[in-house]
């Protein structure tokens, strides 16, 4: 569906009527961290019950205003200091709990370390004394591209620690993305490892790293030796880990930064070829992420051990492995590898082993696991488990229905949260002790949260009406805009509905007959590949830069595994007509997956004579959706000439993925 389609297109109001429900297990609901009362609270004084969540942490400074709003510009708790690294790791230790768990850690190959919450703040202290010994400095940009291994998240608080902002890459995308990232920063300082394990081998990171500095501005290079494998070494840049961290003193004092000082920028992907810096501060963020976590997720901090599967490289890692979970005082696991290594009950085994009572993880997993069979989770004790969490794109109720009966026992809630980068921490969910949650609904927006579903107008619809989903108050966690492009912030997020200052989420979603909501995926060009998000306008970009290749039009196609799948149809040159096609397929899907990285590799690719298009040129990605997802053909009437539908039709040379 596109930004194009009206609130009235069935194609935003499509839903199957869902009347089961489940309600919260007695003793959950007797003992939950928040209650119905909080909706009420929040209701009668919306930045009172924020004021409230705030003091959960702990400040050096008190703040003078709850919220200065010049739209689309917020300050939250201006005036006010913290440090966030202290929040997740000092004041535990100071309050007595140093010996707990913080972090049980699982390599891939099964090697493992146990860090506690002393551990951890001697780690990051030492940390932060290796980065200034770099030169880094309050306001300086950070690199951190990374595996799932201990050194990402001790990295990132060493960096908040210091008032150094971080931007976190994905281990999976290309040097031309890491070079981008590095670039648009400005970045000082760049963390990486040797590599890490993947599928049952390591996997180099080095090498991409290097190739993604030439000619940017990174003084320094700090590696940490996780597999052992030989890199290429700059001398003068690049330091080791060992070498330079763990002779460092284990003390550190922290210094206090205003809550709108900058934590982290987080690249994701938008319309343009250009990845978006989304800018994260500092005293909303962390209110509304600790927040969240305490509620969405019920977290009991003494007896609870919590696992969220993310990467670190998403915002869902930043959010709800790092910032969240430790600033609740969590003992969680973090894992290194895949669900299938070294078989395909991998998740469960570690949940067995480490009593894991809180799963937060995504539905192309959820979906994957489906496929391998009902007789693998039941294999191992999953009996620990009390709360299943749901993230990164909108849940079938077939899959919310497995998840619910074969993981948690038929007596789980299942929370399925709806938020984004942009919004920094959980929107839209259900809570745990409070919701009588329905398979495949992220139900109501949690206390404190103002969202609505509108029609093209901006006037929200009736209970069984869809829309376009959007933000209709300013919340704690909101991005505080695009780095170094506040004219873009305002374009992308706050131009579709002006009139009425809402943020436009860029999702379409529906209100069912009792007022919940049920999110439909995105609107724009923008797809949602196994909960990453990218643009069609960069793999298109890819494929544009192949020398046999003419033009590009890539869209996303529903895909029961993946939530959808990457679908492109190209044009090739003149002289590269003929050939073999499936040759030619492979070679443009390994090019994709070099130039972007193996997430953005298109799962088929159509070789067409010509692309639809209106009269002023502007490609009709719809009826590309309806070829990829073989659906009859929508209106043609707007295109420039409506035969070439039937020209694509019947001209199609097809490749579809072989993995």
């Amino acid at each position: 569906m596109t930004a194009e389609n009206s609130a009235a297109n069935p194609a935003l109001s499509n839903l199957l009527h869902e009347e089961r429900h489940f309600d919260p297990p007695a003793s959950l609901a007797a003992n939950a961290n928040v209650t119905a009362d909080a909706y009420q609270q929040a209701s009668d004084d919306r930045l009172a019950f924020w004021e409230e969540q705030a003091r959960r942490l702990s400040w050096s400074q008190p703040w003078d205003t709850v919220l200065e709003w010049d739209a689309p510009f917020a300050k939250w708790f201006n005036g006010g200091k913290l440090n966030v690294a202290y929040n997740c790791v000092d004041r535990h230790v100071e309050a007595g709990h140093g010996d707990q768990v913080a972090i049980h850690w699982e390599g891939e190959p099964g090697d493992t370390r146990t860090i506690t919450y002393s551990d951890l703040l001697a780690e990051v202290s030492k940390a932060a004394n290796a980065l200034t010994e770099l030169g880094v400095e309050t306001g300086d940009r950070v690199m951190i591209y990374m595996p799932m291994i201990p050194e990402a998240a001790i990295a990132m608080l060493a960096c908040a620690r210091l008032g150094a902002p971080h931007s976190v890459v994905f281990g999976g995308f290309s040097a031309d993305s890491l070079r981008n990232r590095i670039d648009d920063a400005s970045a000082k300082v760049m963390i990486t490892s040797d590599g890490g394990y993947r599928r049952g081998a390591p996997s180099a990171l080095k090498p991409a790293v290097d190739e993604a500095l030439e000619g940017t501005g990174v003084e320094k290079v700090l590696v940490v030796r996780r597999t052992g494998q030989d890199v290429p070494w700059t001398e003068g840049r690049d330091v080791w880990w060992h070498d330079v961290v763990d002779s460092q003193p284990a003390e550190h004092t922290p210094e206090f930064f205003d809550a709108e000082h900058p934590l982290f920028i987080l690249y994701t992907s938008g319309t343009t070829a250009k990845p978006k810096g989304i800018l994260h501060t500092t005293g909303g963020y962390l209110t509304q992420a600790s927040y969240t976590h305490h509620a969405v997720f019920d977290l009991k901090p003494d007896t609870d051990v919590y696992w969220c599967t993310a990467d670190i490289g998403w915002v869902t890692g930043h959010s709800y492995i790092v910032y969240g979970p430790l600033s609740n005082r969590s003992t969680q696991v973090m894992y290194e590898g895949t669900p299938d290594t070294p078989h395909k009950g991998r998740f469960w085994e570690l949940i067995e082993k480490y009593k894991v009572s809180i799963l937060y993880t995504a539905p192309t997993a959820i979906r994957s696991f489906m496929k391998w069979g009902d007789d693998l989770p039941a294999k191992f004790d999953l009996s620990t488990l009390r709360v299943l969490g749901s993230v990164g794109e909108p849940i079938n109720p077939e899959a919310w229905m497995w998840y619910r009966e074969h993981i948690g026992g038929g007596n789980c809630p299942v929370v399925d949260t709806w938020w984004q980068t942009e919004t920094g921490a959980i929107m839209i969910s259900p809570l745990p002790g409070v919701t009588s949650t329905k398979p495949g609904s992220a139900q109501v927006a949690l206390p404190g949260i103002a969202a609505d579903i509108v029609d093209d107008q901006g006037k929200p619809v009736p209970d069984g009406g869809g829309g376009y989903l959007v933000l209709t108050e300013p919340w704690p966690a909101m991005l505080r805009g695009i780095w170094g492009d506040p004219e873009r912030y305002q374009d992308t997020y706050w131009s579709r509905f002006a009139d009425e200052g809402y943020y436009f989420a860029g999702d379409g979603a529906k209100k069912d007959n009792d007022g919940d909501l049920w999110l439909l995926g995105r609107v724009d060009d923008v797809m949602n590949v196994s909960g990453h998000r990218i643009s069609t306008t960069e793999v298109e970009s890819a494929l544009v830069s192949h020398p046999k290749v003419a033009e590009a039009a890539v869209v996303g196609a529903t895909d029961p595994t993946t939530g959808q799948g990457i679908v492109a149809f190209v044009i090739l040159r003149g002289a590269d007509e003929g050939g073999d096609g499936e040759a030619l397929v492979k070679e443009l899907r390994n090019h994709v997956a070099k130039e972007i990285g193996p997430i953005a590799k298109p799962r088929q690719i159509l070789l067409v004579p010509e692309l639809p298009k209106t009269r002023s040129g502007k490609i009709m990605r719809r009826l590309l959706r309806d070829v990829a997802e073989n659906r009859s053909m929508g209106d043609v009437t707007t295109l420039a000439d409506p035969t070439v539908m039937n020209l694509i039709s019947s001209g199609i040379t097809s490749g579809k993925s072989e993995d």
